[in-house]
């Protein structure tokens, strides 16, 4: 699998990284030359409005008195990195810091006025230089008469040396970030990129049919929590997958068998094998198997019929206890001869519930047909209502076989029949506990049931009281 959106975001970061040192280079250098020009000319003017401003070199500033000041402004263009002028009222070199003025010097081209408002200038200054300088100028006047200027020269190579020294430790920084940055992306590409290429591994593996596939990551973030859902994902899929085997084996076989019978016996009818006198006897079998394929025929469509979540229950009130008074009712013929008697407890005269009246009614004939098959002769079965928090709990206990504490969790499976009950219920398709799980999970309620050995099971469910 290729690693697309790892390789895509490294490039994006790269690229990013690269305009960063683009801009630090090029935007950053600007911006800091012109912070550290606008710096130096602010000093410059300070020192020179200053210089200007100073009564005793208004009064020395001529060519013959100039000297006496020299040391001093010597020490100042010194100090500063600058190269200081004093030039008088003729446009006159009076004195300059880097070399002796022995005669005033003409500065050709000198105007004031072209500055404008401006404090200082950058360049060769009227062509009196052969390198750029950032030139800052101020009047000196006495008595409103001027008498010069005071002009300070300050070399831009050097302004631009403290520039890029600025800006290489502005690229020191931009890189030890962006390595650290780096450093973050790759440990984010460890607990994500990674983790998320192993998750898409085990999806294409889930998806070419192999559910035995353990997504290796246990990481305790989101992560690792959606590598275990689809993990869980996978085993309850596989889980299905055996159920469904298991189904169609349970299926096949409980078909299997009643058709062979019917197969065999209907075949030795037509060619003579069973003689006429004894056909009926057969035909009785045939009977009792057919009956069987129907009634397994008929719970495979009622779990079907459950098992589409979006099927539409009639959701109504009734009375629990006559729908319990007439299920009982239907076991008369069969509870008679065998001297069972049905026991109801039931509260009141009348006990409304909210649920699908057909349904609940599916629900207590399986579980009093179960309880009849494994009760004995002369046994009694207690069918009993009561009330608590607003919910209503049906009873139906007998004093039957019981269920073993190996066989209880499994009696919800489908076709699942215990092996003691296998002699006793021989048309049971194992079909009927699961019809009632079914329903009543439906319903949103649930279903528990008490079993002992040889004492005998009750289940006890619940339903919305009306």
């Amino acid at each position: 699998m290729k690693k697309k959106l790892y390789w895509r975001f490294l490039l994006i970061y790269l690229l990013l990284g690269c305009l960063g040192l683009f801009l630090t280079t090029t935007l950053g250098a600007h911006l800091v030359e012109r912070k550290l020009e606008t710096s130096v000319s602010q000093d410059l003017y300070q020192e020179c409005t200053a210089i200007a401003s100073d009564s005793t070199f208004k009064y020395q500033m001529s060519y013959r008195n100039i000297s006496a000041l020299g040391k001093n402004l010597s020490a100042l263009a010194a100090y500063q990195d600058a190269i200081i002028w004093v030039i008088n009222s003729q446009n006159e070199i009076i004195y300059n810091s880097r070399e002796t003025v022995s005669q005033p010097v003409p500065v050709d081209g000198f105007d004031p006025t072209l500055w404008g408002e401006s404090y200082y200038t950058t360049g060769d200054f009227f062509g009196n230089f052969s390198e750029d300088m950032l030139s800052v100028m101020a009047p000196v006047t006495a008595n409103m008469t001027p008498k010069g200027y005071i002009v300070f020269h300050y070399p831009l190579e050097v302004l631009y040396q403290e520039r890029d020294q600025i800006v290489a430790v502005g690229v020191l920084l931009f890189f030890l970030i962006f390595l650290l940055f780096l450093s973050t992306f790759f440990i984010f590409s460890l607990t994500v990129f990674r983790p998320l290429q192993k998750i898409t591994e085990g999806a294409q593996e889930f998806a070419r049919g192999n559910l035995d596939y353990r997504i290796p990551v246990n990481s305790s973030d989101e992560i690792g929590y959606l590598a275990n859902t689809l993990n869980y994902m996978s085993d309850r899929m596989n889980e299905t997958g055996e159920y469904q085997q298991k189904f169609i084996a349970n299926i096949s076989h409980d078909f299997r068998s009643p058709l062979t019978s019917i197969k065999g016996y209907v075949e030795a009818i037509q060619d003579g094998t069973i003689p006429y006198e004894m056909q009926n006897r057969y035909l009785g079998i045939v009977a009792h198997e057919t009956e069987r394929l129907e009634k397994l025929t008929r719970s495979l469509l009622t779990l079907n019929a459950l098992d589409v979540h979006t099927r539409m229950m009639n959701i109504q009130s009734f009375d629990i206890n006559q729908i319990i008074k007439s299920t009982a009712s239907v076991f008369e013929g069969i509870c008679t001869p065998r001297k069972i008697q049905l026991e109801l407890i039931l509260m009141g005269a009348s006990l409304q519930v909210r649920a699908d009246e057909e349904q609940i009614q599916q629900v207590l004939y399986n579980l009093l047909d179960n309880a009849i098959k494994f009760s004995p002769d002369h046994a009694s079965i207690t069918i009993e209502t009561t009330e608590k928090n607003g919910k209503v709990f049906v009873s139906v206990k007998d004093r039957g076989i019981g269920i073993s504490k190996e066989n209880l969790s499994k009696i919800w499976e489908r076709f699942y029949k215990i092996d003691s009950s296998r002699g006793k219920d021989p048309k049971g398709t194992g079909l009927g506990l699961s019809i009632v799980k079914e329903i009543l999970s439906a319903h949103g309620q649930n279903i528990d049931v008490i079993s002992t050995e040889g004492v005998g099971t009750e289940f006890i469910f619940s339903l919305e009281r009306a």
